[in-house]
């Protein structure tokens, strides 16, 4: 297996080749749809230049003339007056014409002290024009105290506001501002502690937290702030391995963007990191995984990459405000494959909220690696997966869950329940899929008929009516085996035998039952508004033993 040094120098050579074959627009830039990526490409191209174990077979004094052209023209892209509202920020859109963009807040988030960090690495190969532009940017981040926010929501902008305070208040020789940026560790560090984050699995800004934090213990020359970074990356990276199989996210995420859902594709952290899945043909956000790195604690990386057995996850995620109730996630992780989501419906930032999933490592095949449904709801568009509506009830438990909808006033699409499948072998009858795919069975139950779809990398569910529901339950090939099941067919076969009841229930109740392979009774029922608690084997779900997921 590759070290994670190896890892890093991979992405590095790949992320530089990338930039060094991509053609200048006349700009003096590659990218117009965001900053970043020209910050970032050329951030590597620079630092594979200097590099004397990368190889990245082209002329390096080349590349660092063109990496320095970039980064010059990205620099002075830059508001530096200071009597603007937008003091010391950049453009975050550059189309059509760069020099005219309006300035954003958010690319000085990150952006701004990862400049600080490479200036401080790489400077003393940087020509002086260079230096200049890095120490002229710098100043008027500084200066325009865009990070001097109270904490609030405690979510990844705070979290980068709070590394600004470090990394600036060091890099400046600030006194009160690094006491500043120490206070806002310590008040981070206790809500943390004490209800954990309240975004959970969302990407790529959690990473923006790891970066964050990884800038500011590596610019620090504080002895005391070594401390409790290492804390605060610790417990990040905990979180990480809690929802881990290799290269993919479980379960529940309360935001992401469409690179990385059906499909995991902001890995590249993960495989420095953990280096148990193939690198990708591409990597939509590199950011800095191939140059930041902070060494994941022993326990933290056992509990990614080994899964003997399978383990529940309970965590409680207490979201954003002082009294708003806590969710409840829940994950099932085995080996080969994980079960998960959360229990309570949010509309999350953008409506992004994605509930539940079966997931698979990442394998380097084109195929999705989820398995899901939702109802369509706010901003979806079609090839978007994304974007659910507000009904539905879920029940988790073990290698199964029951998704279950029943409001059609809440339905903005009629009567259609959408699902994603990872390619694979799959039987169709006629409520039922059966499917086999990277060592995982796959039974997927439905309320009704359904059509289904090939793509060239997943296959396509709808189906309509009301009410709507699936039940999915995933089996290791090894657990089937033990059972007598030796191939799909047989499979299908003995869990035709266990096929849900629907929309029986008594009580003027509907919804649906089901006997998972633990051999647990599963109950959800709703009135066609509300909802009584999920049950398993007629015990309401016990929410008194989710607790909040960091320790640091």
């Amino acid at each position: 297996m590759s070290t994670a040094q190896e890892r890093r120098q991979r992405i590095l050579a790949f992320t530089a080749r990338q930039a060094y074959d991509r053609s200048l627009l006349d700009s003096g830039l590659w990218f117009h749809d965001d900053i970043r990526n020209n910050f970032y490409f050329a951030s590597y191209l620079f630092a594979a230049s200097v590099d004397e174990t990368t190889e990245i077979g082209f002329d390096k004094r080349e590349a660092m003339l063109r990496a320095e052209t970039v980064l010059m023209n990205t620099l002075s892209l830059q508001d530096k007056d200071s009597n603007s509202a937008t003091y010391g920020h950049w453009p975050l859109g550059l189309h059509p014409n760069p020099k005219e963009a309006k300035p954003n807040a958010l690319p000085a988030e990150l952006m701004g002290i990862l400049a600080v960090w490479f200036y401080r690495k790489y400077s003393a190969w940087m020509s002086e024009d260079l230096k200049a532009a890095f120490e002229d940017a710098s100043l008027h981040l500084y200066r325009s105290g865009y990070y001097r926010l109270p904490l609030r929501r405690y979510h990844h902008h705070e979290a980068k506001y709070t590394a600004a305070k470090l990394v600036y208040g060091t890099h400046f020789q600030d006194e009160a501002l690094l006491q500043e940026g120490k206070e806002s560790l310590h008040l981070t560090l206790k809500r943390l502690s004490e209800r954990g984050m309240p975004e959970y699995g969302a990407l790529p800004w959690f990473w923006h937290w790891v970066q964050g934090f990884t800038c500011a213990l590596e610019c620090a020359t504080d002895e005391t702030l070594i401390e409790p970074l290492r804390r605060i990356l610790d417990g990040l990276w905990d979180i990480r391995a809690s929802y881990y199989v290799p290269g993919a996210w479980v379960g529940a995420h309360s935001r992401g963007l469409a690179h990385d859902l059906p499909k995991d594709g902001n890995v590249g952290f993960d495989y420095v990191q953990f280096g148990d899945f193939p690198l990708p043909a591409s990597l939509p956000r590199v950011e800095y995984a191939g140059l930041l790195y902070y060494e994941a604690p022993q326990e933290a990386f056992r509990k990614a990459v080994q899964r003997a057995e399978p383990k529940e996850i309970r965590h409680a995620v207490y979201p954003i405000g002082s009294g708003a109730e806590p969710l409840h996630n829940y994950a099932y992780i085995a080996e080969r494959y994980a079960v998960g989501g959360m229990w309570e419906r949010v509309k999350e930032f953008d409506n992004e909220q994605h509930r539940w999933e079966a997931t698979l490592p990442l394998t380097g095949s084109r195929s999705v690696n989820r398995l899901y449904f939702f109802q369509p709801g706010e901003g979806y568009k079609s090839g978007d997966p994304r974007h659910q509506n507000d009904s539905g009830g879920m029940l988790f438990h073990r290698s199964a869950v029951i998704a279950y909808y029943a409001d059609e006033a809440a339905i903005e699409e009629r009567n259609v329940l959408h699902g994603v499948l990872p390619k694979g072998q799959w039987i169709q009858r006629p409520t039922a899929l059966y499917g086999y795919t990277q060592g995982v069975y796959f039974a997927v139950f439905l309320s009704s008929g359904y059509k289904l779809t090939e793509a060239s990398d997943r296959f396509e569910v709808t189906l309509g009516g009301l009410p709507a529901g699936v039940v999915v339950e995933a089996l290791d090939d090894r657990e089937a085996n033990r059972m007598g099941i030796s191939d799909l067919e047989t499979f299908g076969s003995v869990l035709e035998q266990r096929a849900p009841l629907w929309n029986s229930l008594s009580d003027g109740l509907c919804g649906v039952e089901y006997r998972s392979l633990s051999g647990d009774l599963l109950s959800l029922k709703t009135d066609g508004r509300t909802w009584s608690l999920p049950a398993i084997n007629g015990r309401p779900v016990d929410f008194h033993a989710y607790h909040p997921e960091a320790k640091s």
